[in-house]
């Protein structure tokens, strides 16, 4: 069976499975492994549904189709936006989230499918990251795009965003786990990023179409990035964050855990030094993640064609020409934001239009960009 041999009526059953009020997560899937089908669980007796655990309001909901309209509604949402239907038993359903305590029933999904079965990492942190973070985030993903891996991550402010953009800047694979529907995008700021991540990776969520981004879907969503992954890589974070969250559930699940160290004095470094204070692997580089893969999943990225011989090979800066944009280059740093003026103050030998073009000519390259406030850092 392919995701194709799911008709319309069958994914009605489907639909109308998700949309049952009281019915959470984990009963569904054992409703379905009991029932063997969305359908037949739907054709079963109120008195069977009881039997097998139901409260009987649900049992009665489920005996009355209550949810067939609603149902019906959602799958018309799905077919102007382009949104697939990934339902449990799918051979498109990802192996890694199938085997988590409460796997959920359906994925909505808008893009790739095929990253569904690629080995992802979870990239996850804080939304407000430091100038260091979002350096050694954007590295990070980078290089672990290039090697292969899938970058599955949140799409929220700040880490979520550098880390689906690195992966889309090399050509990478990225997908993005949403607390809300996948018609819709939360923060509104990432719409252009959204519909790149939907025409390049994949948009996922298990939450209906049309789902505001209500601050509870987030945790929930969360165990999705993790049950996707082979491991999470935590980057930034305060001790009790949503990256805490999701470090522990990765944990839960048997992931492999991940944190870039941070500077000691900076609140958003407790979390990932803490992780790796409890056993977490510090990461500096690529490798350090590469090398704790198990084999089927390094054979499998060695049988990737993105793969290169080493991920940093396709990071390596261009020669400049420019003396100015050689010294200017040497002066910034990644962890560090300078404004005009400090430059100017530090480079006296050059004049500020010559630093301004050396300036313009780095962000072109890649090797500089401007944060606000006209602050710039040296990209890692």
């Amino acid at each position: 069976m392919t995701a194709t041999d799911i008709d319309r009526d069958e994914q009605i059953y489907w639909l109308a499975l998700r949309l049952l009020p009281g019915l959470g997560t984990r009963k569904a899937g054992q409703l379905i492994e009991h029932f063997d089908s969305a359908r037949k669980v739907f054709r079963a007796s109120v008195e069977e549904l009881e039997y097998f655990g139901l409260p009987s309001a649900v049992a009665n909901s489920i005996a009355g189709g209550c949810t067939f309209d609603d149902a019906v509604t959602q799958q018309h949402k799905m077919l102007a936006t382009g949104t697939r239907l990934v339902a449990l038993g799918d051979p498109f359903y990802p192996k890694r989230l199938r085997m988590v305590y409460d796997p959920p029933p359906v994925l909505f999904a808008r893009g790739r499918l095929d990253l569904l079965h690629t080995v992802s990492i979870g990239v996850v942190g804080t939304r407000r990251p430091s100038a260091y973070g979002t350096a050694a985030c954007d590295h990070l993903s980078r290089d672990l795009a290039l090697a292969g891996l899938t970058i599955a991550s949140g799409m929220a402010r700040g880490i979520d965003t550098a880390a689906h953009r690195a992966a889309l800047d090399v050509t990478g694979n990225t997908i993005a786990v949403l607390g809300c529907g996948v018609d819709l995008v939360y923060p509104a700021e990432n719409r252009k990023l959204a519909e790149e991540i939907a025409s390049k990776g994949l948009l996922l969520s298990e939450f209906p179409m049309g789902t505001p981004a209500y601050p509870q879907n987030f945790p929930i969503r969360n165990r999705i990035v993790s049950g996707l992954s082979a491991g999470i890589l935590v980057v930034e974070g305060a001790r009790y964050s949503g990256s805490a969250i999701t470090a522990r559930l990765a944990i839960e699940q048997g992931r492999e855990l991940f944190a870039v160290p941070g500077n000691i004095t900076n609140k958003m470094s407790w979390g990932p030094n803490l992780l790796i204070k409890e056993g977490a692997k510090l990461v500096q580089e690529a490798e350090d993640i590469l090398s704790e893969l198990c084999p089927a999943d390094r054979r499998a990225l060695h049988e990737s064609k993105h793969s290169p011989a080493t991920p940093h090979q396709a990071t390596l800066a261009p020669e400049l020409d420019s003396p100015a944009a050689r010294d200017l280059l040497a002066s910034l740093r990644v962890d560090d934001p300078a404004d005009i003026d400090t430059l100017i103050e530090n480079l006296p030998q050059y004049s500020t239009s010559e630093l301004i073009a050396a300036l313009f000519e780095l962000e072109m390259m890649g090797l500089v960009r401007q944060l606000a406030g006209k602050k710039y850092i040296k990209v890692w």
